[in-house]
């Protein structure tokens, strides 16, 4: 355990950043799967409204730098692949 007070800061700073982003991952990958399963079923306007759901939040994943960019940019691309 830290001795020095501001380390002990960053300590809890670092975790509740590490929780944050585990939340972020996680819904991220609820987005996913459901536009995985509308896409799916065959509605088309439904599964439209999901990727364009999906794509968002990761492009914002992203930029706070939650995941890497070219890993948005890959699942997205594997997400348009089906959508189309």
């Amino acid at each position: 355990m830290a001795n020095i007070k501001s380390q002990i800061k960053r300590n809890k700073q670092s975790e509740a950043a590490r929780l944050r982003n585990n939340r972020e991952r996680s819904a991220l990958k609820t987005k996913v799967k459901n536009f995985l399963t509308t896409a799916e079923s065959g509605d088309s306007d439904a599964a439209t409204a999901a990727y364009r759901d999906a794509a968002r939040s990761l492009d914002k994943a992203a930029s706070k730098g939650i995941i890497h960019k070219n890993k948005a940019a890959n699942v997205k691309s594997r997400l348009s692949k089906r959508l189309g």
